[in-house]
Formats: C-alpha cells, structure tokens, sequence
C-alpha cells in the first residue's frame, strides 16, 4: 500500500479569491475524487486549524493500493483538474509517498 501526502501553503491571494475561499475549493476539489478515481482507497483533506509560519493551509492524506495505483491517480483527469486549479493558487508544496 502506498501512503501518499501533499500539503499546501497558499498564495494570500489568488484567482480572485481569498486564501480560506481556495482551501476551501481545493478541500472540496479532492474530496470530490472519492468514488470517481478508482485507484482511491482512502482519502482525507484537512485545513489547518493552528496558523504559524511553519503551517500549510491544506493537506492531503489518501491510500493507494500500489504504485501503479498511485500513477493512475496522478493522471487521471479529474486529478488533473484539480493540479491545475492548485497550481494557480498554491506558494509552495510539500509532498511524501511511502510504501508500507
């Protein structure tokens, strides 16, 4: 099984909206792709609830049953839609995928 995390730090403002107005679309985004890609085992999204400088505004928890799932998923169109929009309004990434 693949463990896959991506967190987001957002632009202050962006696409005409303001930070929380576009976590809260790229929370819905993801959640979204429940039950449409299906390669998704397990998928959460969170919003910071503690700002810091340190702190990311969204992050995102899913399980993958391999890596082949797990690149599937990254294709996917409706993915791509969503690296898209996020691309527009996120400052910085971080992400990890681990094999457990």
């Amino acid at each position: 099984m693949i463990k896959h995390i991506v967190m987001w730090r957002l632009k202050h403002e962006a696409a005409g909206a303001s930070t929380e107005e576009n976590a809260q679309k790229v929370k819905q985004m993801l959640e979204n792709l429940k039950g449409v890609i299906p390669e998704i085992l397990h998928l959460e999204v969170g919003m910071n609830v503690l700002p810091s400088p340190a702190a990311y505004e969204v992050a995102l928890y899913s399980e993958l049953a391999s890596l082949d799932a797990l690149a599937a998923y990254q294709k996917h169109p409706e993915h791509e839609k969503c690296k898209e929009f996020i691309g527009q309004i996120a400052a910085q990434r971080a992400v990890v995928d681990y094999e457990i």
